[in-house]
């Protein structure tokens, strides 16, 4: 049976770590700042990898920092880190198709790196100017898996699934005006798409794009410096 720590207002689940290569990772939202310090003390203790809290606000990222040693913030990405992996050889690039995907993009990478992957990214790609990811192939085609992160209609998913042949994580974004649908067109159209083979997540969850490359990473052999 999994070992599980009772804080009383959560249930850390901490065979995580041992089945999935990662301990739990925290969702922000909804979570006090002195509940998310008491399960980030339950994970860094009972764990030894990166523990992660995601969408954190940036007073709430103050005040769990002021209680818990070692930490880091990205603001952009809204994520608070510790113990960041060391970083491994397997490469993932995230591409935002334009300037307001950024946040969500940024996420994506946080979460990437973070989780010990080689990660790198090209931002305002998207195909409304077709050259702009054309002009990037050659490190499309380099990396061991793609992030795509897009809006409006989402073909960038499409465009990059075509001319690549590693893994395709897309992730829709809810930006765009109303026909978008905050991002339901955009993951209807990744979901229906003519690349055979492209993944899709939650709107707006470059977390959960990030997640699903460490898997494959995972799968890959490559579990970061630390665990060779």
């Amino acid at each position: 049976m999994s070992e599980v720590l009772n804080l009383g207002f959560a249930r850390l689940d901490l065979d995580r770590e041992a089945r999935q290569g990662l301990p739990e990772v925290v969702y922000g939202p909804g979570k006090t700042p002195e509940q998310i310090v008491g399960i980030v003390t339950g994970l860094l203790t009972h764990n030894t990898g990166p523990v992660l809290v995601t969408r954190v606000a940036p007073e709430t990222a103050e005040t769990v920092l002021a209680s818990v040693d070692g930490g880091s913030y990205d603001m952009e990405a809204r994520l608070l880190l510790w113990r960041p992996a060391a970083t491994g050889s397997f490469s993932v690039l995230v591409a935002a198709a334009g300037t307001s995907d950024r946040p969500v993009a940024a996420e994506a990478v946080a979460v990437a790196s973070a989780v010990g992957l080689d990660t790198s990214a090209v931002h305002d790609v998207g195909v409304a100017g077709l050259d702009r990811i054309l002009h990037v192939r050659d490190r499309l085609r380099a990396a061991d898996a793609v992030i795509v992160v897009a809006g409006m209609e989402g073909a960038l998913a499409s465009v990059v699934g075509g001319l690549v042949r590693a893994p395709v994580v897309a992730v829709p974004v809810s930006t765009g005006y109303g026909a978008s649908l905050e991002g339901v067109t955009a993951l209807l159209a990744m979901h229906a798409s003519c690349a055979a083979g492209v993944t899709v997540v939650n709107i707006d969850s470059g977390f959960s794009a990030a997640m699903a490359v460490h898997r494959i990473a995972q799968a890959h052999g490559d579990r970061g410096e630390d665990d060779r």
